[in-house]
């Protein structure tokens, strides 16, 4: 038997909310500043899983969930340009500078940043790639992971039964 559809929004958000407390271990326990592009990718894990945690919560019909999983979805992707793009720039340092930039001033001076600055406030380079974990990086995994969730989003969306499991005609 599949899965019920609302039990793999459980299942997202719990993922985004571990994503981010690792983030801040890392921040906070092993002195890993956020980058402009870390600090992008960590409001695409609070909005997918805070997406998730509502459709969870709501527990919607076909196109409720829909709409739920089509915006988890296009965020999901979106955090995985994201993280890409900072994975290459871990390969290619002097393709671009993404220490004191425009994209850092920017979201540092968000409100954002300002009421909750351990987590939204960027103070590191793009290109440090100090963390590794079987040969990749965290950006990396970060892509894996923004890849992962798109892959349930999608299947939440197209998924055929409902959120108890069973199946329905359309």
């Amino acid at each position: 038997m599949k899965p019920g559809t609302r039990a793999i929004f459980l299942l997202i958000f719990l993922s985004c909310a571990s994503l981010i407390g690792y983030a801040l271990y890392l921040q906070l326990i092993k002195n890993l500043l956020p980058c402009p592009l870390c600090v992008v990718q960590r409001v695409a894990y609070w909005l997918v899983g805070l997406i998730a945690l509502s459709a969870f919560l709501h527990n919607p019909r076909v196109t409720g969930r829909r709409i739920y999983s089509g915006t988890m979805g296009v965020l999901a992707v979106a955090g995985a340009v994201v993280a890409l793009r900072q994975a290459w720039l871990v390969r290619y340092p002097e393709a671009f500078e993404c220490g004191i930039s425009p994209e850092e001033e920017f979201l540092n001076a968000l409100p954002i940043a300002r009421w909750w600055p351990t987590m939204f406030e960027a103070n590191g380079d793009c290109a440090d790639a100090i963390w590794k974990f079987a040969l990749l990086n965290l950006p990396d995994w970060s892509a894996i992971f923004f890849l992962v969730l798109a892959g349930l989003a999608i299947y939440i969306f197209f998924a055929g039964h409902n959120s108890d499991g069973e199946y329905f005609r359309t």
